[in-house]
Protein backbone atom coordinates (compact mmCIF):
# COMPACT_ATOMS: atom_id res chain seq x y z
CA UNK A 1 0.00 0.00 0.00
CA UNK A 2 1.76 3.45 -1.06
CA UNK A 3 0.92 5.49 1.64
CA UNK A 4 1.99 9.92 1.79
CA UNK A 5 2.42 10.54 5.19
CA UNK A 6 2.09 14.47 6.05
CA UNK A 7 3.03 15.83 8.97
CA UNK A 8 5.64 12.94 9.79
CA UNK A 9 7.91 14.96 11.72
CA UNK A 10 5.36 15.73 14.18
CA UNK A 11 4.58 14.13 17.67
CA UNK A 12 2.06 11.81 16.01
CA UNK A 13 3.06 11.30 12.66
CA UNK A 14 6.43 9.72 14.33
CA UNK A 15 3.62 7.08 15.95
CA UNK A 16 2.05 6.95 12.65
CA UNK A 17 5.41 5.82 11.27
CA UNK A 18 5.46 2.49 13.76
CA UNK A 19 2.25 1.53 11.77
CA UNK A 20 3.21 2.53 8.22
CA UNK A 21 7.02 2.49 8.19
CA UNK A 22 7.34 2.73 4.73
CA UNK A 23 5.14 5.81 4.01
CA UNK A 24 6.58 8.60 2.08
CA UNK A 25 7.40 11.33 4.04
CA UNK A 26 7.44 14.53 2.04
CA UNK A 27 8.63 17.91 3.57
CA UNK A 28 6.19 19.78 1.65
CA UNK A 29 3.73 22.59 2.34
CA UNK A 30 0.26 20.82 2.32
CA UNK A 31 -1.38 24.57 2.02
CA UNK A 32 0.78 25.10 -1.31
CA UNK A 33 -1.66 23.33 -3.98
CA UNK A 34 0.94 23.29 -6.97
CA UNK A 35 3.28 21.36 -4.97
CA UNK A 36 0.56 19.44 -3.43
CA UNK A 37 -0.71 18.13 -6.97
CA UNK A 38 2.87 17.61 -8.15
CA UNK A 39 3.46 15.25 -5.60
CA UNK A 40 0.13 13.31 -6.20
CA UNK A 41 0.63 13.06 -9.74
CA UNK A 42 4.19 11.94 -9.34
CA UNK A 43 3.66 9.26 -6.54
CA UNK A 44 0.35 8.22 -6.91
CA UNK A 45 -0.83 6.96 -3.61
CA UNK A 46 -3.31 4.62 -2.30
CA UNK A 47 -3.76 6.44 0.98
CA UNK A 48 -2.74 10.17 2.48
CA UNK A 49 -2.67 10.53 5.64
CA UNK A 50 -2.73 14.29 7.53
CA UNK A 51 -0.03 14.40 10.34
CA UNK A 52 0.46 18.04 10.13
CA UNK A 53 -0.79 20.82 12.01
CA UNK A 54 -0.28 23.54 14.72
CA UNK A 55 -1.28 22.75 18.41
CA UNK A 56 1.94 25.52 19.65
CA UNK A 57 4.78 24.68 21.89
CA UNK A 58 4.81 24.69 24.63
CA UNK A 59 0.95 24.78 24.42
CA UNK A 60 -1.86 26.26 22.16
CA UNK A 61 -1.46 29.74 23.86
CA UNK A 62 1.23 29.90 21.25
CA UNK A 63 -1.86 29.85 18.61
CA UNK A 64 -3.08 32.83 20.11
CA UNK A 65 0.11 34.75 18.75
CA UNK A 66 0.79 32.92 15.88
CA UNK A 67 -2.57 33.01 13.82
CA UNK A 68 -1.59 33.07 10.80
CA UNK A 69 0.75 30.31 11.15
CA UNK A 70 -2.28 28.06 12.97
CA UNK A 71 -5.22 29.03 10.26
CA UNK A 72 -2.75 28.13 7.16
CA UNK A 73 -1.97 24.52 8.62
CA UNK A 74 -4.98 23.86 10.37
CA UNK A 75 -7.45 24.95 7.86
CA UNK A 76 -5.88 26.07 4.87
CA UNK A 77 -3.75 22.71 4.61
CA UNK A 78 -6.44 20.56 4.94
CA UNK A 79 -8.34 22.19 2.71
CA UNK A 80 -5.95 22.13 0.00
CA UNK A 81 -5.89 18.30 0.54
CA UNK A 82 -9.56 18.46 0.35
CA UNK A 83 -9.57 19.75 -3.25
CA UNK A 84 -6.60 18.01 -5.06
CA UNK A 85 -7.57 14.58 -3.55
CA UNK A 86 -11.12 14.58 -4.03
CA UNK A 87 -9.88 15.64 -7.70
CA UNK A 88 -7.92 12.46 -7.87
CA UNK A 89 -10.32 10.26 -5.83
CA UNK A 90 -7.90 9.38 -3.42
CA UNK A 91 -8.39 8.02 0.42
CA UNK A 92 -7.35 10.11 2.87
CA UNK A 93 -6.84 10.03 6.70
CA UNK A 94 -6.97 13.61 8.97
CA UNK A 95 -5.82 13.98 12.25
CA UNK A 96 -8.54 15.93 13.94
CA UNK A 97 -9.06 16.88 17.44
CA UNK A 98 -11.93 16.39 20.10
CA UNK A 99 -11.14 20.16 21.66
CA UNK A 100 -13.57 21.57 19.64
CA UNK A 101 -16.18 20.40 22.84
CA UNK A 102 -16.50 21.41 26.61
CA UNK A 103 -18.64 19.58 29.22
CA UNK A 104 -20.07 16.42 28.79
CA UNK A 105 -23.14 16.87 27.06
CA UNK A 106 -25.81 15.93 29.27
CA UNK A 107 -23.29 12.84 30.64
CA UNK A 108 -23.88 11.10 27.71
CA UNK A 109 -20.63 12.29 25.98
CA UNK A 110 -20.29 14.40 22.36
CA UNK A 111 -20.61 12.15 19.62
CA UNK A 112 -19.22 12.37 16.31
CA UNK A 113 -22.28 14.19 14.92
CA UNK A 114 -22.66 16.82 17.73
CA UNK A 115 -21.89 20.56 16.95
CA UNK A 116 -18.61 21.72 18.34
CA UNK A 117 -19.90 24.13 21.29
CA UNK A 118 -16.00 25.00 22.78
CA UNK A 119 -14.26 28.46 20.91
CA UNK A 120 -12.03 29.64 23.96
CA UNK A 121 -9.02 28.80 21.90
CA UNK A 122 -7.85 30.00 18.10
CA UNK A 123 -6.80 26.47 18.23
CA UNK A 124 -9.89 24.69 18.92
CA UNK A 125 -11.70 27.31 16.40
CA UNK A 126 -9.51 26.32 13.63
CA UNK A 127 -9.94 22.48 14.48
CA UNK A 128 -13.85 22.98 14.35
CA UNK A 129 -13.81 25.07 11.28
CA UNK A 130 -11.78 22.18 9.17
CA UNK A 131 -14.27 19.66 10.51
CA UNK A 132 -17.11 20.84 9.72
CA UNK A 133 -16.39 21.56 6.11
CA UNK A 134 -14.33 18.18 5.56
CA UNK A 135 -17.62 15.84 7.35
CA UNK A 136 -19.60 16.49 4.74
CA UNK A 137 -17.59 15.11 1.79
CA UNK A 138 -16.81 11.30 0.66
CA UNK A 139 -13.73 9.35 1.33
CA UNK A 140 -11.69 10.84 4.27
CA UNK A 141 -11.45 9.44 7.73
CA UNK A 142 -11.41 11.96 10.32
CA UNK A 143 -10.17 10.58 13.56
CA UNK A 144 -10.65 13.09 16.86
CA UNK A 145 -8.23 12.75 19.42
CA UNK A 146 -7.72 14.28 22.60
CA UNK A 147 -4.72 15.09 24.46
CA UNK A 148 -2.35 12.17 23.45
CA UNK A 149 -0.51 9.86 25.93
CA UNK A 150 2.14 6.95 25.97
CA UNK A 151 5.27 5.52 28.22
CA UNK A 152 7.75 7.60 26.38
CA UNK A 153 9.94 10.73 27.44
CA UNK A 154 8.69 12.57 24.38
CA UNK A 155 8.13 16.10 25.46
CA UNK A 156 4.60 15.90 23.25
CA UNK A 157 3.32 13.22 25.64
CA UNK A 158 0.67 14.72 27.70
CA UNK A 159 2.43 12.31 30.76
CA UNK A 160 5.61 14.68 30.11
CA UNK A 161 4.06 18.00 30.13
CA UNK A 162 2.10 17.48 33.05
CA UNK A 163 4.87 16.47 34.90
CA UNK A 164 6.34 20.29 34.31
CA UNK A 165 3.90 21.82 36.25
CA UNK A 166 4.08 23.04 39.85
CA UNK A 167 -0.31 23.00 39.26
CA UNK A 168 -1.92 20.20 37.56
CA UNK A 169 -5.62 20.60 36.93
CA UNK A 170 -8.67 18.88 38.39
CA UNK A 171 -11.13 17.81 35.66
CA UNK A 172 -12.32 15.35 33.99
CA UNK A 173 -11.41 14.28 30.67
CA UNK A 174 -11.35 12.29 27.57
CA UNK A 175 -7.53 11.05 26.33
CA UNK A 176 -6.48 8.79 23.90
CA UNK A 177 -3.60 6.16 24.95
CA UNK A 178 -1.58 6.66 21.65
CA UNK A 179 -0.80 2.52 21.78
CA UNK A 180 -4.40 1.74 21.84
CA UNK A 181 -5.29 4.79 18.93
CA UNK A 182 -2.94 3.34 16.35
CA UNK A 183 -3.96 -0.51 16.79
CA UNK A 184 -7.98 0.97 16.13
CA UNK A 185 -6.37 3.27 13.39
CA UNK A 186 -4.87 1.14 11.64
CA UNK A 187 -7.92 -1.10 11.19
CA UNK A 188 -10.17 1.91 10.28
CA UNK A 189 -7.67 2.64 7.19
CA UNK A 190 -7.16 -0.99 6.09
CA UNK A 191 -10.99 -0.95 6.03
CA UNK A 192 -11.29 2.84 4.50
CA UNK A 193 -13.63 3.90 7.16
CA UNK A 194 -15.14 6.88 6.46
CA UNK A 195 -16.49 9.67 8.03
CA UNK A 196 -15.41 10.76 11.87
CA UNK A 197 -14.44 8.72 14.90
CA UNK A 198 -13.46 9.73 18.42
CA UNK A 199 -10.33 8.27 19.04
CA UNK A 200 -10.43 7.77 22.69
CA UNK A 201 -10.23 5.45 25.74
CA UNK A 202 -13.80 5.34 27.57
CA UNK A 203 -14.06 6.49 31.17
CA UNK A 204 -12.22 9.63 32.42
CA UNK A 205 -9.76 10.96 34.17
CA UNK A 206 -8.29 14.31 35.62
CA UNK A 207 -4.61 15.59 34.70
CA UNK A 208 -3.99 15.32 38.67
CA UNK A 209 -5.27 12.04 39.15
CA UNK A 210 -2.48 10.90 36.15
CA UNK A 211 0.15 12.72 38.50
CA UNK A 212 -1.26 10.88 41.28
CA UNK A 213 -0.61 8.18 39.83
CA UNK A 214 2.42 8.99 38.48
CA UNK A 215 3.63 9.53 41.98
CA UNK A 216 2.46 6.69 43.36
CA UNK A 217 3.88 4.32 40.45
CA UNK A 218 7.03 6.41 38.69
CA UNK A 219 8.19 8.82 41.69
CA UNK A 220 7.25 9.30 45.12
CA UNK A 221 8.99 12.13 45.54
CA UNK A 222 6.86 14.55 42.81
CA UNK A 223 5.29 17.39 44.32
CA UNK A 224 2.65 19.42 42.64
CA UNK A 225 -0.47 21.11 43.03
CA UNK A 226 -4.49 20.73 42.39
CA UNK A 227 -5.13 23.54 40.11
CA UNK A 228 -9.04 24.26 39.97
CA UNK A 229 -11.13 25.11 36.76
CA UNK A 230 -11.83 28.86 38.30
CA UNK A 231 -8.04 29.35 39.18
CA UNK A 232 -7.52 28.07 35.54
CA UNK A 233 -7.80 31.59 33.89
CA UNK A 234 -4.92 32.96 35.65
CA UNK A 235 -2.11 30.73 34.37
CA UNK A 236 -3.16 30.61 30.85
CA UNK A 237 -3.60 32.88 27.63
CA UNK A 238 -6.39 31.31 25.92
CA UNK A 239 -8.96 28.63 27.18
CA UNK A 240 -8.52 24.92 27.74
CA UNK A 241 -11.28 22.68 26.49
CA UNK A 242 -12.18 20.46 29.04
CA UNK A 243 -14.31 17.85 27.57
CA UNK A 244 -16.12 14.00 27.40
CA UNK A 245 -16.53 12.32 23.89
CA UNK A 246 -18.45 8.72 23.51
CA UNK A 247 -16.81 6.43 22.09
CA UNK A 248 -20.01 4.04 21.20
CA UNK A 249 -19.37 4.75 17.78
CA UNK A 250 -15.90 2.92 17.36
CA UNK A 251 -17.19 -0.16 19.93
CA UNK A 252 -20.05 -0.68 17.57
CA UNK A 253 -17.85 -1.60 14.99
CA UNK A 254 -15.69 -3.69 17.39
CA UNK A 255 -12.62 -1.48 18.33
CA UNK A 256 -12.73 -0.01 21.49
CA UNK A 257 -10.59 0.91 23.38
CA UNK A 258 -9.17 -0.55 27.14
CA UNK A 259 -10.65 1.86 29.87
CA UNK A 260 -8.23 5.09 30.16
CA UNK A 261 -7.11 4.32 33.43
CA UNK A 262 -5.56 1.11 32.77
CA UNK A 263 -4.06 2.80 30.08
CA UNK A 264 -2.86 5.37 31.90
CA UNK A 265 -1.23 3.27 33.93
CA UNK A 266 0.36 0.78 31.90
CA UNK A 267 1.89 3.77 29.99
CA UNK A 268 3.33 5.31 33.82
CA UNK A 269 4.57 1.39 34.29
CA UNK A 270 6.43 1.54 31.10
CA UNK A 271 8.23 5.25 32.54
CA UNK A 272 8.92 3.37 36.07
CA UNK A 273 10.80 0.44 34.46
CA UNK A 274 12.94 2.69 31.92
CA UNK A 275 13.62 4.85 34.86
CA UNK A 276 15.17 2.36 36.81
CA UNK A 277 16.72 0.08 33.95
Amino acid sequence: MQVIMFGSNGFMGQRFLEIFPDALTPSIDIADGRNVAELLDREKPEVVINAAGKTGRPNVDWCETHKMETLRSNVTGPLVLLEELGKRGIYWVHLSSGCIYAGDNGGRGFAENDPPNYSGSFYSRTKAWSDLILKDFPNILILRLRMPFDGSTDERNLIMKLRKYPRVLDAQNSLTSIPDFLVAAKALIERRATGVYNMVNPGTISPFEIMELYREIVDPHHRFEKLTLDQLGGVVKAGRSNCILSTEKLEREGMGMPPVEEAVREALSQMGSASQA
